[in-house]
């Protein structure tokens, strides 16, 4: 089974001027092709850890995407001429939005599309096992 996994410094904006760094890892197996794992503050003494879709998780790099708990949008308005950021707002009983560099996100996501290609996510499922579960 292969994996691979990311490890970056990552924003949580608190308000509009106030961002707190924490540490940030994504991580990607082919047992489950469709989802992609996010740690946020991996090295707190509580890291939050969510599930999404590994295509709403690329397609957000490019377009708003997403609705409800998990939303993803690229950064356009840039200050500075910064490198080229998203954002990712998950919602539990509070919002909270984070500022993840693009860059280091869609080359880690392309090596998941080596792994599992979009669209043959479903190409290993025994259906027949799975029929006889059914039953």
């Amino acid at each position: 089974m292969n994996k691979c996994n990311l490890t970056l410094d990552v924003a949580r904006w608190l308000s509009p001027e106030l961002a707190l760094t924490l540490s940030c890892e994504f991580s990607y197996a082919e047992q489950d092709p469709f989802a992609v794992t996010v740690v946020l503050d991996a090295d707190g003494k509580r890291p939050v850890r969510w599930v999404l879709s590994r295509d709403l998780l690329a397609d957000g790099l490019s377009a708003r995407t997403g609705e409800g708990d998990v939303m993803v949008w690229p950064m356009y308005d840039l200050p500075d001429g910064g490198a080229p950021s998203f954002c990712l707002r998950l919602v539990n009983t509070v919002a909270a939005v984070f500022e993840i560099p693009t860059e280091p996100v869609a080359q880690w996501l392309a090596h998941t599309y080596t792994l599992v290609p979009r669209g043959s996510e479903m190409d290993g499922v025994d259906w027949d096992e799975l029929s006889q579960l059914a039953d």
